[in-house]
């Protein structure tokens, strides 16, 4: 498209990408994921135990197994804090088998808080073992004192 001026001469318009307005937008939207991720990752609350090394989740995309379990022994598999899984009747056996073949890689991360009875820990770690999974306890790390 041609354009004429006050002069009467005439001029092509300009036909580049203005790239700042982009930039600002792809900027902000970048530090909106960076706020919101960490939030989107936490759902079941527990007091993590506080240890020298740590075992962190990986990415949701690598697709691993959470378990998380509360101080008061309830068993959740993954995010959904809707109701806890019934570790007697066996129904935490049957979902954890269930997530396991979703799952792309066979690994556990088990998430329990600091005052979890262990017999629960424990027998989340031999149903665990029973599956043939790959077991991991995530930790905090220590904070060092000066």
């Amino acid at each position: 498209m041609a354009f004429t001026n006050n002069r009467g001469r005439t001029q092509t318009s300009l036909s580049e990408i203005n790239v700042t307005p982009l930039v600002d937008v792809m900027l902000v939207l970048l530090v909106i994921f960076m706020v919101t991720a960490p939030i989107l990752q936490t759902g079941i609350q527990v007091n993590l135990p506080k240890t020298a090394t740590t075992a962190k989740p990986e990415t949701p995309k690598q697709k691993s197994v959470i378990v998380s379990i509360d101080k008061d022994g309830n068993v959740f598999i993954g995010n959904d804090t809707k109701k806890p899984l019934n570790v007697k009747t066996g129904e935490f056996s049957a979902q954890l088998q269930e997530a396991l073949a979703k799952s792309q890689e066979k690994k556990v991360y088990v998430r329990g808080d600091g005052d979890t009875p262990y017999r629960v820990i424990a027998y989340i770690l031999s149903e665990c073992k029973k599956q043939e999974a790959q077991v991991s306890l995530v930790t905090e790390p220590e904070t060092k004192k000066n």
